[in-house]
């Protein structure tokens, strides 16, 4: 699956499972504005989810 081609829902909802605190920071007409923070741990299981995500894509 190409980057591109995950929701911008989809990329918060992977780094909450991850263990990274995403949070509102406010909304300005129709842009949303959010802060992701974690540990470099919690990077590391964000960044391992998202490449299995990309090389299961790319292998269908």
């Amino acid at each position: 699956m190409k980057a591109s081609v995950l929701s911008d829902d989809a990329i918060l909802s992977i780094a909450r499972r991850a263990g990274m605190l995403v949070m509102l920071d406010g909304r300005i007409g129709r842009e949303t504005y959010q802060s992701v923070t974690g540990s470099l741990s919690s990077l590391h299981r964000f960044v391992a989810d998202l490449h299995d995500l990309m090389c299961d894509g790319l292998a269908q």
